[in-house]
């Protein structure tokens, strides 16, 4: 399966949340910088879809908000 998110690193509360037009926000508490925020997404996704880490590729978007990833298993 492959997914568009929007990142929002240096968040007070992490979560994941969807808006009303159905695209995922992932926020989490890892400052933006040497790829922190983004394992931290990593690891936001494989918990909310319960898979591993592993399981969990970052397509594009490294040094942008908008990501694309693929998870393998869904």
């Amino acid at each position: 399966m492959k997914l568009t998110i929007i990142a929002h690193p240096n968040a007070k509360n992490p979560r994941v949340e969807t808006d009303l037009l159905g695209t995922l926000h992932v926020y989490v508490n890892a400052p933006p910088l040497e790829g922190k925020a983004n394992k931290a997404v990593v690891e936001a996704l494989a918990e909310y879809y319960t898979v591993k880490k592993s399981a969990i590729t970052l397509l594009s978007g490294h040094k942008s908000k908008n990501k694309r990833f693929e998870i393998m298993g869904i």
